[in-house]
């Protein structure tokens, strides 16, 4: 048999007409998802959809979303539809929609919607992505980790590294140089989550290039490709999940799975047990021998994968947090001032020492923090996926199961109903009287409902504690290595200065 090239190049070039045409017809009509249900959108650019596109974005993590937010209010809507791909997205711009979504009807949006594999990539199954029964089985089992008690059980260490914090800087300032401050407070960050969540002593400022900061920052980091690679396991989980793509880093992984099953087996070898994160992991998993794999108990992969996000969650966006009330205070040095002058204050009525119940005196640096995590939210987009339909309130529209919803924090945020001059720093916005003139919903930096961040009483009182130990001591400026106007990095899911944070610090005479 003869086989003739020009009718092989003939039948190749039929099939992909046929696969192009077929292709076609699937974007236009998930292009019309939206029009179909009645619900008002963008014209959306093909493959894109409404979003940059992910391996050439020009704007930080969220500012596209904020910008579509921004038109939809412009033209009165309270909610707008939007694809992600060709994924179909919901976006809420109303508050008092946001609310039911995140709260009063919390029932129907049970989940994140975030990519999960247990099986391939089994460090993804935690408690920030996970939905169902597992979630609600593990949430309970984790909130007693959070409560005052426990606060007050863990603030011993905070304290500690505040003080090797505060030692730190002080040897660092005879050199007259300025510091990349957000590389200081990782350190510091890094120390108390690797004691309160390991038990581990990481000495982050006698090797500040230690794998615990390593591999946590990288888990931060992205790039085109990787850009690119996440819109579309966000987009097609389920063929993600058959080609058996990854999420995080193979060597991070390894990393953190290596240092959580080591220290297991050390304390359960050992007999050793401490008042920590891990131990009440290990505690959950040898309450039973039975795995029923609904988060009444828990395997070694799953342990590894609690401890990962208790991790990589406070200490990354802590130490942001601080690093930008930081900026805030250099170049605003009379509400600097202020701070310090509360810091003092009620320092003095705790012996000059940094107490939990000292901490929670200090009312006006709370204002700081809330102002801060309002122009730097640590994510500026939430996300939560419909688990049964739901009917928008006061309206004939139907959100189906399986959507995702975007909840835009930081359009919010800088949304001028909310916020005058959303642009400035201003912890008054914080005062009571502000704070009740104003939705509730207007300020979610953690999310809300529940399924708001679990850990947040924790980030707010290590960030506390870090920002004492530097104020009392220092008082903070704004060096020329900085680079202004600020430039936020468009690889990174956190907030992140390009160039670093480069602040002065000088030692306040006593």
């Amino acid at each position: 048999m003869v086989f003739s090239t020009d009718n092989l190049l003939l039948d190749l070039f039929g099939v992909l007409v046929a696969l192009s045409a077929v292709l076609f017809v699937y974007i236009k009509r998930s292009f019309q998802y939206w029009d179909r249900k009645g619900v008002p959108y963008l014209p959306p650019n093909i493959p894109w959809g409404n979003l940059q596109p992910p391996h050439s974005r020009d704007i930080p993590e969220g500012d596209d979303v904020a910008n579509i937010y921004y038109k939809a209010k412009a033209k009165g809507w309270k909610y707008i539809g939007i694809y992600v791909m060709t994924g179909s997205v919901f976006l809420p711009v109303d508050l008092e929609l946001i609310k039911h979504i995140m709260t009063k009807d919390f029932q129907h949006f049970v989940d994140r919607g975030t990519y999960v594999n247990e099986k391939d990539e089994p460090i993804t199954a935690h408690l920030f992505s996970i939905g169902g029964k597992k979630w609600r089985n593990l949430r309970t089992k984790f909130t007693p980790t959070f409560t005052s008690g426990k606060m007050r059980q863990m603030f011993e260490t905070i304290a500690n590294c505040g003080h090797i914090l505060e030692k730190y800087i002080e040897h660092e300032v005879d050199h007259h140089e300025p510091l990349d401050i957000k590389n200081v407070l990782a350190c510091y960050t890094t120390d108390i989550i690797g004691s309160c969540a390991f038990g581990l002593d990481c000495n982050s400022f006698k090797e500040p290039n230690s794998p615990f900061t390593q591999f946590g920052q990288r888990v931060f980091r992205t790039d085109g490709i990787r850009n690119l690679k996440i819109t579309f396991m966000g987009a097609f989980p389920n063929l993600s999940k058959m080609l058996r793509m990854r999420l995080t880093e193979k060597e991070v992984e390894d990393f953190y799975t290596k240092v959580v099953e080591d220290t297991v087996r050390y304390r359960e070898k050992e007999g050793v047990t401490r008042p920590d994160f891990l131990q009440m992991l290990i505690d959950i998993k040898n309450k039973t021998n039975e795995h029923t794999g609904d988060g009444t108990s828990l395997t070694m992969d799953e342990i590894v994968a609690q401890s990962f996000v208790f991790f990589i969650a406070g200490f990354e966006t802590s130490s942001t947090t601080m690093t930008f009330a930081l900026y805030q205070l250099a170049t605003h040095p009379e509400i600097q001032e202020k701070v310090r002058s509360e810091i003092n204050s009620v320092l003095e009525k705790h012996n000059n020492q940094i107490t939990y119940d000292a901490l929670n005196e200090l009312k006006y640096m709370g204002k700081v923090i809330d102002e801060t995590l309002r122009m730097y939210p640590a994510l500026p987009v939430v996300t939560r996926r419909c688990v049964e339909d739901y009917r928008i309130p006061d309206s004939d529209v139907i959100i189906e199961k399986g959507i995702e919803v975007f909840i835009p924090i930081k359009a919010i945020h800088y949304d001028p109903e909310y916020y005058e001059n959303p642009e400035v720093f201003d912890p008054e916005r914080f005062n009571e009287e502000n704070i009740q003139g104003r939705h509730p919903y207007a300020h979610i930096p953690f999310g809300e409902g529940p399924r708001i961040c679990i850990g947040l009483r924790f980030g707010v009182m290590q960030s506390k504690v870090g920002l004492v130990s530097i104020l009392k001591n220092f008082r903070v400026t704004l060096s020329s290595k900085t680079k202004l106007p600020l430039k936020i990095d468009v690889n990174s899911f956190i907030p992140t200065t390009e160039g670093g944070m480069w602040l002065n610090l000088e030692r306040i005479g006593k």
